[in-house]
């Protein structure tokens, strides 16, 4: 049989909306669940809590880079995409295409999860407001008037719990430490983001990755949730989601490499005697 083609640009482009469309799909479809089905249950909250939109946010994380990853790397997240641009030799020309089919996913991924959660939605907040804007974007203090976090509380948040998501991915998928074996590396992955919604859900919803935001966002805006650009106070917020991930990406990259990754030791050189590492076998 021929050897098949290789996919080359066009090829990443559609693992990288696939996997984040997978992401979106359970990560934004557990909220929907949670947040619109639960607020009709007798007594309400009965489809799950904070717990399970971590556990689910993190599986989809898995299952996604499980999608994507032999074509594209699965990235799944523009401040990863940057990242690795800025200190792993990821081509730069290639950093805003990622960027836009990841956000394409998480768009398509949110129409299908309004589309298929339309009623419930209609019913627990028929005006479309607030109170399940959280379904598809994050808000400061999660939407919360008493919690106190403002814009910048929720830019700080999204640096810090950014820094910690590239800081733990670079860690994991350096093979001069001791990344994961045996294919678990999705796994892990998806156990950090479950870590940082356990650790950082408070004041900002951890988007931690800005198509995951703005494309649901986008998504909820044209589908009815007319105030899908602002926060609770009425403040200009979509931004946040956007340029903190950005910022905090980076920022735990050149901590990574800093603190740890300029001290691991080169690769060992192949023992004497030992043929070079055959490359894989083309797929027929």
């Amino acid at each position: 049989m021929a050897t098949r083609a290789r996919s080359g640009l066009l090829g990443e482009l559609s693992a990288e909306f696939v996997g984040t469309m997978i992401l979106i799909l359970i990560g934004v479809g557990v909220v929907a669940q949670v947040v619109g089905g639960g607020a009709l249950t007798d007594p309400k909250g009965g489809l799950g809590g904070h717990d399970s939109i971590a556990w689910a946010w993190g599986l989809g994380v898995t299952l996604g880079v499980y999608v994507a990853a032999r074509l594209s790397g699965a990235h799944l997240n523009p401040a990863v995409t940057l990242t690795l641009a800025v200190f792993k030799g990821f081509d730069w020309k290639k950093v805003a295409p990622y960027a836009l089919a990841q956000t394409a996913g998480a768009f398509v991924a949110a129409l299908l999860v309004r589309w298929n959660y339309s009623e419930i939605l209609g019913h627990a907040d028929p005006g479309h407001t607030i109170k399940t804007q959280t379904v598809f974007a994050t808000l400061p203090g999660n939407g919360s008037l008493t919690a106190g976090v403002h814009e910048w509380g929720a830019f700080r948040d999204q640096v810090i719990g950014t820094a910690i998501l590239l800081i733990l991915i670079l860690a994991v998928t350096d093979v001069l430490n001791t990344a994961p074996r045996a294919n678990l590396g999705p796994f892990i992955v998806g156990l950090i983001v479950v870590a940082i919604g356990m650790a950082y859900g408070a004041n900002a919803g951890y988007a931690i990755n800005p198509a995951r935001d703005l494309g649901p966002r986008l998504a909820s805006y044209i589908t009815g949730y007319s105030t899908a650009w602002r926060d609770q106070w009425g403040n200009l917020y979509f931004w946040v989601p956007i340029v903190g991930p950005l910022i905090g990406g980076v920022l735990g990259g050149a901590i990574y490499k800093i603190f740890v990754g300029r001290f691991l030791p080169d690769a060992p050189p192949e023992p004497p005697g030992r043929a070079p590492a055959s490359e894989p076998a083309a797929e027929v």
